[in-house]
């Protein structure tokens, strides 16, 4: 397994014995009744094999972009484990991504792990150009030989489809398609072994959705990393991933195949989030 996610929680808030076992999907809530705080992610469980493609979807609240925060370090989980392959302590052992300190932390978001946003504003750094951003990147995962990094850039650029003429132009000066381009760029300018997307083509022209999901798919079948898309669009889920988990009040509610999934839903909530589609 190149992820393995246990017993995973975040609850904004006080931290009481109830949050965990008084929320969920049963309970149609993600409140806890006795302290009120708000459980994001309630106890999630899963693994991801090398260049496997998983899917997460859920309506607004569901815990899915909290899950994949947790992943990438952007919020610090409240109970569980994550392992990810390469991670590992002084003593060469397995260790768990939450007891990272400042520098394996590093390593990991630039190494192991990279996280392209909805938003290109949270993965790109606007006072850097095109080719800076990806600089960037290339750097923090531990090349510094100027050549390498610019051509580096304009191969990750031109793979992307965005001019490499362009290649120090400042985001602001792009549309929102070619900016996701090169948040794409730069996230996988260092090789990750894991791509994490939270809500890729949210906000795009149709158009533009589906040339960014065919990119996305034609280089994760060229370079092989795993990925964890989420979405609530099921037609992103159906084009990108292998398997599906559906989340809901912070918990995982249904796994299995996508085609599976979306074909013959097990759970009451699946089959109310297919049907919506259709």
């Amino acid at each position: 397994m190149i992820l393995d996610i246990k017993n995973l929680s975040k609850v904004f808030g006080a931290f009481c014995e109830d949050c965990l076992d008084k929320t969920g999907a049963k309970y149609n809530s993600s409140i806890c009744p006795t302290c009120k705080s708000v459980v994001g992610v309630n106890s999630v469980t899963l693994a991801l094999k090398q260049g496997e493609v998983l899917g997460i979807v859920g309506e607004s609240g569901s815990g899915k972009s909290t899950l994949l925060q947790l992943i990438y370090q952007d919020q610090i989980a409240s109970k569980g484990e994550i392992f990810v392959r390469d991670f590992v302590g002084r003593d060469g052992k397995r260790k768990s991504i939450l007891d990272a300190n400042l520098n394996e932390l590093s390593y990991l978001r630039n190494q192991l792990m990279s996280m392209i946003y909805q938003n290109p504003r949270l993965g790109l750094n606007y006072n850097f150009s095109a080719g800076g951003n990806i600089a960037q990147k290339v750097i923090m995962s531990g090349n510094k030989r100027y050549e390498e990094i610019r051509n580096k850039a304009l191969y990750f650029l031109d793979k992307t489809e965005i001019p490499t003429s362009r290649i120090d132009d400042y985001p602001e000066y792009f549309s929102g398609g070619q900016q996701q381009r090169i948040q794409i760029s730069k996230a996988l300018s260092s090789n990750p072994k894991i791509l994490l997307l939270d809500e890729p083509t949210t906000g795009l022209d149709l158009s533009v959705q589906a040339k960014i999901l065919d990119l996305i798919k034609e280089l994760q079948h060229e370079i092989g990393f795993a990925m964890v898309v989420v979405s609530h669009d099921l037609g992103v889920i159906k084009h990108l991933t292998d398997i599906t988990v559906v989340m809901k009040n912070g918990e995982i509610v249904e796994r299995g195949l996508t085609d599976q999934i979306l074909e013959d839903p097990q759970h009451p909530y699946t089959q109310l989030l297919v049907s919506s589609v259709l």
